[in-house]
């Protein structure tokens, strides 16, 4: 039988896709919503289409522990998609879990990378610590979790080549810049291969207790790759400037944010490939493409294809 599924953050831009992929795949989905948010039109819209997809819409709120308490008790497995600013304040989630006393599995806001095997600078580090800090959070209060790693999501980094504080809908055609040599891996994949694996793990017991690497050998790859296949595809050679590790941090400190941030990834996964800089520990972590072969997953070779 498959966990129902309550999805907190579920109006954000991680939080949605998980929304939908968890509807989709049958299992019984509530997404926490504050009743506030339904004045955006963007968000009441959002949630009218969670409605149709037949996703039980509970009202609640992060900071209220009643309504957390009261949606959590509805579900078997607690998936928080919270932003940036709220990722402390998923200590509240673990004390309503705790209180709620049902949850078999919490899959705490993570979606990136490895928070414990990662060295980064500022911004970067603070979010790293504080995300180290909430495992350890649900680690200490004995909360049932897995921990998705899940690599740069491809609609942020394949459309720009890498250069994400760009932006770009589409990748260029003439120029690109690239990060230190360019030889850095970094890991990259859609956010619908990403809901799919998580999917699959929250109620698998080999995920149980451990970090779910979603790291499929074709998305491991590093910007002078991509870039490459980008040239194939199009049939040109792109003029290339080299962006040295000194320019990328002084873009950092000169950046504001979240223009700031952006450039701390690609410090962090394009100048540093700290991404890729370990290799996996069975004794902690699974390897996602290993344990679910049946997921036709999309490599960055066929994601660029819709934009040539």
């Amino acid at each position: 039988m498959r966990s129902k599924i309550l999805v907190i953050g579920a109006t954000g831009l991680a939080g949605k896709v998980i929304v939908e992929g968890s509807a989709k795949s049958d299992h019984a989905t509530f997404a926490m919503v504050r009743e506030a948010s339904l004045s955006d039109p963007v968000k009441a819209k959002l949630v009218e289409s969670f409605k149709h997809l037949g996703v039980t819409i509970l009202y609640g709120d992060l900071y209220e522990k009643e309504s957390l308490v009261n949606a959590i008790k509805h579900v078997d497995v607690v998936i928080s998609a919270v932003g940036r600013p709220q990722i402390l304040d998923q200590i509240n989630i673990i004390d309503a879990i705790k209180e709620s006393g049902n949850v078999k599995r919490f899959l705490p806001s993570e979606f990136a990378n490895d928070v414990d095997r990662t060295v980064a600078i500022e911004p970067m580090l603070s979010e790293f610590i504080m995300k180290a800090q909430i495992r350890r959070a649900i680690e200490a209060a004995k909360i049932p979790y897995t921990y998705a790693v899940t690599g740069c999501f491809a609609g942020l980094f394949v459309p720009c080549l890498g250069q994400c504080h760009l932006r770009l809908k589409s990748p260029p055609r003439d120029k690109v810049s690239i990060y230190d040599n360019g030889n850095a891996k970094a890991i990259i994949n859609t956010e619908e291969d990403i809901i799919a694996y998580t999917l699959k793990a929250v109620d698998d017991p080999r995920t149980l207790n451990k970090i779910l690497y979603i790291h499929p050998p074709k998305n491991i790859v590093s910007q002078n790759e991509m870039v490459a296949l980008w040239e194939r595809k199009i049939g040109k050679t792109l003029e290339k400037t080299y962006v040295s590790e000194e320019q990328v941090l002084k873009s950092i400190q000169e950046a504001q944010p979240p223009m700031d941030f952006l450039f701390g990834l690609i410090h962090t996964i394009l100048v540093k490939g700290e991404f890729t800089s370990f290799d996996i520990d069975p004794s902690v972590g699974v390897e996602a493409s290993e344990l679910y072969p049946e997921v036709k997953y999309t490599s960055v070779d066929e994601y660029l294809n819709q934009f040539v």
